[in-house]
């Protein structure tokens, strides 16, 4: 029994499959506090070095909607346009803020896990709807973490921002003793001051969640010894099931092989444990092939066949070793055995020649060859 637990304890390095897998669902390892961090920095940035250009235009579209003549005052027509034409002189006024923020909120989240879509992350889960399992993430211990993190973050950021509005008191007062058009910028300007003052604490926060993102996720990874036997099975199969499709190929290759024998000039035999079937074509051959081979039964099998479809069968134990050990089924036989086989396949020939003339047939060569 403890031998089962601890072959079920997470304990070793996640395989590529498991890590390709879990980025298929969208698990990767993404801090919210960096999004933040990284958007309120941008939002800050950009407002305190525009502020100036976007209150300018937001004063002169403030001053054209609000000062029309009566006649424009009476004309509804003019009163849409006008209000159509005043907020599209606003976006364009925000549109730089707006892109920068949208960059950093798409690009911090890349800073961890890179470029991710998962469509199974957005089907929907319906096992969330249980209550019993919403009750027990509520009082998890990844709850807790969560929940101390979100009182600290709301502590950092009301510090600071108490610290802000203390030290810009007096500058946030005199914005009514100032024109309007350089109230409005230098307002955005103190708001970009607070907001960068805010990012510099989000930031703190963020680097102590982002090594902690980093090691939770690569905790979830971690899988078990049985999980990674489990998974060499799935991917290279099971012992039995590549014994068992080893065995048919070899069978479906038998047969193929089987096939070509009578197709085969002659068989070179050692004379019972080994069978060499030779082809060869002189006009599309460089050289014999070797078509089929084998010992014992098999090489008892080929002997049958040949004798079935009155291809030559000639004894040369040692020129049968040989064939056997060192060239393959479809393969070319080597030069060292060119003259060995040229004096059999010539006998054959001659052979084949004297009995459809009713000749005498020729002396049988003897053939030796090296081991």
């Amino acid at each position: 029994m403890a031998e089962n637990d601890q072959a079920q304890e997470r304990t070793e390095q996640p395989t590529p499959k498991r890590i390709e897998e879990a980025r298929r669902k969208g698990q990767i390892p993404r801090s919210r506090d960096l999004t933040a961090a990284a958007v309120l920095l941008a939002g800050g940035t950009s407002l305190y070095m525009l502020g100036g250009y976007i209150g300018g235009q937001m004063h002169a579209m403030m001053r054209r909607s609000f000062t029309p003549s009566r006649e424009q005052a009476l004309d509804t027509s003019y009163l849409i346009s006008s209000l159509s034409s005043a907020a599209a002189e606003g976006l364009r006024a925000c549109l730089p803020v707006l892109l920068v923020i949208l960059v950093a909120a798409l690009m911090a989240p890349l800073i961890l896990g890179g470029w991710n879509f998962s469509t199974e992350s957005l089907a929907p889960k319906f096992e969330r709807l249980n209550p019993i399992q919403g009750l027990k993430r509520m009082f998890s211990l990844r709850a807790l973490i969560e929940l101390s993190k979100a009182l600290a973050k709301f502590g950092a950021v009301a510090v600071i921002a108490i610290l802000v509005l203390w030290n810009d008191a007096s500058s946030l007062l005199g914005l009514g003793r100032e024109p309007v058009t350089i109230a409005i910028g230098h307002a955005m300007k103190l708001s970009g001051q607070g907001l960068l003052a805010i990012s510099a604490g989000m930031l703190l926060i963020a680097g102590i969640d982002v090594p902690y993102q980093l090691w939770q996720h690569a905790k979830q990874m971690k899988m078990s010894r049985e999980q990674i036997r489990q998974e060499l099975k799935e991917t290279e199969g099971s012992p039995e099931v590549k014994g068992r499709i080893r065995q048919i190929q070899q069978e479906m290759a038998r047969r193929r092989m089987m096939q070509d024998v009578p197709t085969a000039d002659v068989v070179v035999t050692n004379p019972t444990h080994f069978a060499v079937a030779l082809r060869y074509d002189e006009k599309r051959m460089r050289a014999p092939i070797v078509v089929a081979k084998g010992v014992d039964l098999v090489a008892a099998r080929i002997r049958e066949l040949a004798t079935e479809h009155n291809v030559a069968i000639f004894e040369a134990p040692p020129l049968a070793r040989v064939l056997y050990r060192n060239v393959d089924i479809g393969g070319e036989i080597p030069s060292s055995l060119y003259v060995a086989v040229a004096q059999v396949l010539s006998y054959v020939f001659q052979l084949r020649v004297a009995k459809r003339s009713g000749l005498q047939p020729p002396e049988r060569p003897v053939v030796d060859v090296a081991e």
